[in-house]
């Protein structure tokens, strides 16, 4: 029986409101915490939690934002960036009012989008015309397929150390085969390319491949840092 607040495929808005953060990353079945404060964005998420809850992470494409937008009127962090193609639907799952007027949100992924076009935003905020329908099985029962552990944790363990991240094995052992590899591409720190690439892959089988080929170059490109610790 479906639960009262599970969103249905046929649910998802056709016209999102989009939040463009570089370098986070939303999965679908993955949790991301996120820290709301800018006005636009409270609007957004005020909005959201009015209807349906639901907004798109994505991620700003700032290598085909034209450089000509750019004036001595504006700096860079003033102009609206180019989006990446494809995002990711998340449902607001809860939230916390604080003190000094900020929000914090823990957002559910449901379904990737890829975007049609852009639309009149409301209220400060970006929207989106969203397309689901290459990524229905996003909401599909979670899949099962073989994970390798021993060999994901050999390539992990180094990639923890050489970025200096305070993050359990023990913790990350205890966890599903699914949600640990959605829990590692959503908090390794690899820059928005990759973590576009991670998001664009078709299967979990592909996700995982993808993400253990970053792990290793993330250990070489820090060895290779010449901020990094001698031996």
């Amino acid at each position: 029986m479906r639960s009262p607040v599970q969103t249905r495929f046929e649910e998802l808005p056709a016209h999102v409101p989009i939040f463009p953060l570089s370098g986070a990353l939303l999965l679908p079945w993955g949790r991301l915490p996120l820290n709301i404060f800018e006005p636009r964005y409270l609007n957004m998420t005020l909005d959201a939690l009015m209807v349906g809850r639901i907004f798109g992470m994505i991620q700003p494409d700032h290598d085909k934002t034209p450089k000509d937008k750019i004036g001595a009127d504006k700096m860079p962090h003033e102009v609206e960036p180019m989006l990446y193609n494809i995002g990711c639907a998340g449902r607001i799952a809860s939230f916390e009012e604080t003190e000094d007027g900020r929000l914090l949100i823990m957002m559910k992924g449901l379904c990737r989008f890829r975007v049609v076009k852009e639309i009149d935003g409301r209220a400060g905020y970006r929207r989106v015309q969203a397309s689901y329908d290459a990524f229905k099985t996003d909401m599909d029962p979670l899949p099962k397929f073989d994970l390798n552990r021993e060999d994901l944790f050999v390539h992990l363990k180094p990639y923890l150390e050489s970025h200096s991240m305070p993050v359990s094995i023990d913790v990350l052992k205890g966890l599903s085969d699914f949600t640990l590899i959605t829990s590692l591409c959503m908090i390794c720190p690899f820059d928005p390319r990759e973590k576009q690439a991670l998001l664009e892959t078709e299967t979990i089988s592909d996700r995982t491949a993808t993400l253990i080929k970053l792990l290793q170059m993330g250990v070489f490109d820090a060895s290779a840092s010449p901020n990094a610790p001698k031996q």
